[in-house]
């Protein structure tokens, strides 16, 4: 796969060129050409605050450098700044619409916040632009896979198969996306090749074991998984998925030794906590359990079902207030959700707001009855941040 040090993108560790042309104050102290040069140099150095020192001199000289934007789009997508990388970004695509990079990184952005929908639009145009390039075709088609548009996604990742094909990533999402799609040549072949290229290796467990435990075969996945971890015990993910195939057994204290092991190898893995709120909320220890979700909601503030676990915690513990806090903070990232609406008009009532409660408790149902048949139609899904991981 695609390395992100040798992506042609900005957001995935290079400074992109501007037009930081030399004019009339090129030979004097402040050299727009010169400041450019300097911050790219910083980027590349990992020094960011100086990168956007340099990139902000430049904009101060002249405001329509596209590239000092687009490179100051870098430094806060390196910190993880996503709505100032996202605003420097867009000032650079509207000055250089044309340049297919740009518009990569804006797709970047929204990519690493999970945000698929909002990314697909932009990797298709930058995969109409340029057909051959690796990168985004990737991105676009694990996007595709993200939303479940399953022939999208095989369409996507096939062309890819000459230089792709030694991947274990690769290959897992295409045998999955084709599987789904109907594709059963592809598959098979697909999934012939994980075989090959995987051997005994700990990815290869680790891909296999998510194959068991999407169908729901849960021994096998526990004898992958654990075998990936004996490999490789600091493998990324495979505690994490460890401890979903222990809590799918409902193996609670197995779970939760997992989680906080892919913890202290992902530290930053908002799942994690998330899942292990779940486990502390079965295993009935309240306190663990809200701790774990506020550090979920902590790393990623678009966690709903965090937010719910919260709310179910502080309602258990009756504090409305604060379970109230959490059930609208849900209800704002989805409010079509009949169990938010069906939780809010509890603690409402408990909080003696009666006739709020009862109007939430009417628009769960009324919602509940309108999405009975769809939901029946739903499969659950088991996370894969594992898949996230931009290409190599």
């Amino acid at each position: 796969m695609l390395s992100a040090q040798s992506s042609p993108s900005g957001g995935s560790g290079q400074s992109r060129n501007g037009s930081a042309a030399k004019g009339p104050a090129a030979h004097q102290e402040s050299d727009p050409a010169q400041l450019f040069q300097q911050g790219e140099e910083a980027i590349a150095h990992g020094n960011l605050d100086e990168a956007e020192n340099d990139f902000r001199q430049v904009l101060a000289i002249n405001p329509q450098v596209a590239g000092a934007y687009a490179n100051l789009g870098v430094v806060y997508m390196r910190r993880k700044q996503w709505s100032r990388a996202l605003e420097m970004l867009r000032r650079a695509e509207h000055l250089l619409p044309q340049v297919p990079g740009i518009r990569l990184d804006i797709g970047l952005v929204y990519y690493r916040q999970s945000e698929f929908l909002k990314a697909i639009p932009l990797f298709e145009s930058v995969v109409r632009d340029q057909p051959g390039s690796e990168q985004p075709r990737y991105l676009l088609g694990l996007c595709y896979f993200f939303v479940e548009r399953w022939a999208d996604a095989t369409r996507t990742l096939e062309p890819l198969w000459p230089q792709q094909s030694g991947q274990p990533n690769y290959l897992y999402v295409l045998t999955i996306a084709a599987h789904r799609a109907g594709q059963k040549e592809l598959d098979e072949r697909a999934l012939a090749q994980l075989i090959k290229v995987g051997g005994d290796s700990p990815e290869f467990h680790l891909f296999m074991g998510k194959a068991h435990l999407n169908l729901e075969q849960y021994d096998m996945a526990l004898s992958d998984f654990q075998a990936a971890a004996q490999a490789n015990p600091k493998l990324p993910f495979v505690h994490f998925n460890l401890g979903l195939a222990y809590l799918k057994k409902q193996d609670y204290e197995h779970a939760r030794d997992e989680f906080l092991k892919d913890a202290a190898v992902e530290p930053d893995l908002a799942l994690d906590y998330q899942e292990l709120g779940d486990v502390y909320s079965f295993m009935q220890q309240d306190r663990d359990a809200e701790k774990s979700y506020r550090d979920a909601v902590r790393h990623d503030r678009r966690l709903i079902d965090s937010y719910v676990g919260l709310a179910k915690v502080c309602q258990r513990e009756e504090k409305y207030q604060q379970a109230l806090a959490a059930i609208d903070s849900a209800a704002k990232l989805d409010a079509g959700r009949t169990d938010i609406h069906y939780m809010r008009g509890q603690i409402l009532t408990r909080l003696g707001r009666k006739q709020e409660g009862k109007k939430e408790l009417e628009t769960a149902v009324r919602l509940d009855n309108e999405r009975r048949a769809e939901r029946q139609k739903q499969m659950e899904t088991v996370p894969s941040p594992e898949l996230l991981q931009e290409p190599q």
